[in-house]
């Protein structure tokens, strides 16, 4: 498999990876009964923990292993996408979080 450095092509992906995120959240959330004046700060906070997470802010030991994620996009059977150093997916929260809550208002 040959790894790609694609700035562009891996920041169009994330962008649709993290709004994933948010919409999945968001629709746990839903279905758990979360009343729809909690469900925008409930769906940020937990969208934003889990993309501290992949973006490799939160110090994760497992064993006394150090873990440190690196986020990459397969785009054919081949070929895997990167950025060349961690995801900012925390900051493509924001963006999703508006388009999910605010595009229709």
């Amino acid at each position: 498999m040959k790894l790609t450095l694609d700035s562009s092509t891996f920041n169009d992906l994330q962008a649709a990876f993290t709004a994933e995120i948010v919409t999945r959240i968001k629709i746990k959330l839903q279905e758990a009964g979360i009343e729809p004046d909690r469900l925008e700060d409930l769906t940020a906070g937990i969208a934003l923990s889990i993309a501290g997470v992949i973006d490799d802010l939160a110090e994760i030991e497992a064993d006394g292993v150090e873990v440190h994620p690196y986020l990459t996009f397969r785009t054919d059977d081949e070929t895997l996408v990167h950025w060349g150093e961690n995801a900012y997916t925390y900051e493509q929260v924001y963006g999703a979080m508006r388009k999910l809550f605010h595009s229709a208002r």
